[in-house]
């Protein structure tokens, strides 16, 4: 609130909800602190921007008056949200009985022992939707709660998730037995992989010593081939 000797104006700054392409308006209280009419007015720095109702009156002694100002749709928004334009508000002591009506220019002209009181108003933007308050529950350090879909159904979340994994024990049974059957299994394909690639070393040398000898395949050499064919077909069901 800016107070002087005639007027108390509240709030001291004017903040207007900023939407692209929407009209947005904000008010300011006048209240006489006198026993004497207060005439005012109101001048900004960009009248084309802003409407002012009223922008020139009388407040009665002890009594208070309101004044909107809506500011014109916006195409484009400002650097950094930053507003450059000012409002001044002037109030200046009427002769007793002075109407709205009754308010001329010349009443506001800085003369010989006149006092014309004066306040500067800055803009302020603020965001037309504002971000909604964090839910209940939701603050740090509570525990996450599950959620509800359209058809009713509830979701957990998956740190709700976890920590029920962790800590029912039919649920850490399972992931224990899981992580074991998933070892298990790749140790085998390793030893698998071992095994079938020893075979083909030692099929590929008794490839060469049969070329060598009578150019047959012995029996050792189809039972080995029988093998590896056992045991990879043994890898692949298993995966």
């Amino acid at each position: 609130m800016s107070t002087g000797d005639f007027l108390n104006i509240h709030p001291s700054e004017l903040k207007f909800p900023f939407e692209l392409r929407k009209q947005s308006s904000c008010s300011m209280q006048l209240t006489n602190k006198t026993d004497q009419y207060i005439a005012f007015k109101v001048k900004t720095t960009n009248p084309k921007k802003y409407c002012v109702r009223p922008n020139t009156g009388i407040v009665l002694p002890g009594s208070s008056c309101n004044v909107t100002v809506t500011m014109q749709a916006q195409k484009e928004a400002p650097p950094d949200m930053q507003c450059k334009d000012k409002f001044l508000l002037q109030g200046v002591v009427a002769p007793n009985g002075t109407s709205n009506k009754d308010i001329a220019p010349e009443l506001f002209n800085k003369e010989d022992g006149k006092v014309i009181e004066e306040f500067k108003l800055r803009v302020v933007y603020v965001p037309a939707n504002p971000p909604s308050p964090v839910p209940e529950g939701s603050e740090e350090g509570s525990s996450p709660r599950a959620s509800v879909t359209e058809d009713g159904n509830q979701t957990t979340s998956l740190p709700d998730a976890v920590t029920r994994l962790l800590e029912d024990p039919k649920e850490k049974h399972s992931s224990s037995e899981a992580w074991s059957m998933l070892s298990k299994l790749t140790e085998e394909k390793a030893s698998a992989i071992q095994q079938n690639q020893k075979l083909r070393q030692e099929l590929e040398l008794m490839r060469k010593e049969t070329s060598k000898g009578h150019g047959g395949f012995s029996v050792l050499f189809v039972a080995l081939v029988g093998l590896l064919g056992v045991l990879i077909g043994y890898f692949i069901k298993r995966t």
